[in-house]
């Protein structure tokens, strides 16, 4: 793991760092020595590790809880290096939906791929940022709605680190095997106008999670209408979780 910047903000102190060729961003408390709960945080698509809504519920675990978080940039995305695969996909399913197809099943199909990459390049950022001292082997979280959950859900089965994650704004298509694997208390967002995601195809992910622990938090409104307040309810789960 490579540092190439820090800087201290409030109280917070922040790391951006690559691992060999993965771009990510470390929050600590300013001054940490011991070990502590560690937040990975997945990105929404189009968007990266410091998007502002990222940074915002970063600063609050750390401000508020005294944890550690990390975000990496997921492939094609921030700091990374264009994909054209990727973005053949894009166009592809674009002009697909355009000539009538469902744009689910698409979507699920292009998180599958891409999680493939993604789960052992956070599993291998996890390795490295445990060991730092002042971050340390303590539990780990997860959060991750839209892209971040269909990434999300499929890291979270494949990592028995993790011990707690809010996830969201995702559908069931191509992540019920992984979704049955997940056992860890999880608290999931549903916007009830979802544009993107059928209602349905939602709720049934949230069915199909093995975990004896969930919540379902609906609310009105489009795909990327998620109410503030529910930050507030994402740093009271992992505090009590994780804490």
């Amino acid at each position: 793991m490579r540092f190439s910047s820090e800087t201290s903000v409030d109280g917070v102190r922040e790391q951006l760092f690559f691992l060999g060729e993965i771009p990510g961003v470390l929050w600590t408390p300013e001054g940490a020595v011991s070990p502590r709960p560690l937040i990975v945080v997945g990105h929404g698509g189009g968007r990266h590790k410091k998007d502002p809504d990222v940074v915002h519920l970063a600063r609050r675990f750390v401000f508020e809880c005294g944890f550690a978080v990390v975000a990496v940039d997921v492939p094609g995305h921030g700091d990374r290096p264009v994909v054209e695969e990727y973005n053949r996909i894009a166009a592809d399913n674009q002009a697909r939906v355009q000539a009538g197809e469902d744009l689910a099943p698409l979507i699920a199909g292009f998180q599958a791929m891409v999680a493939r990459q993604t789960v052992p390049e956070w599993q291998a950022v996890v390795d490295e940022v445990q060991r730092l001292d002042h971050v340390g082997a303590g539990p780990v979280g997860y959060w991750g709605i839209s892209l971040g959950c269909g990434l999300g859900v499929p890291f979270v089965a494949a990592e028995p680190r993790v011990q707690a994650a809010v996830l969201g704004l995702g559908g069931v298509l191509g992540k019920r095997e992984d979704a049955a694997r997940v056992t860890v208390p999880v608290e999931f967002l549903v916007q009830w106008d979802d544009e993107r995601v059928p209602r349905d195809q939602s709720l049934a992910l949230f069915d199909a999670l093995a975990s004896a622990d969930k919540t379902l938090h609906a609310n009105p409104g489009k795909h990327g209408e998620v109410p503030a307040f529910e930050h507030d309810s994402t740093v009271r789960f992992f505090a009590r979780h994780l804490a």
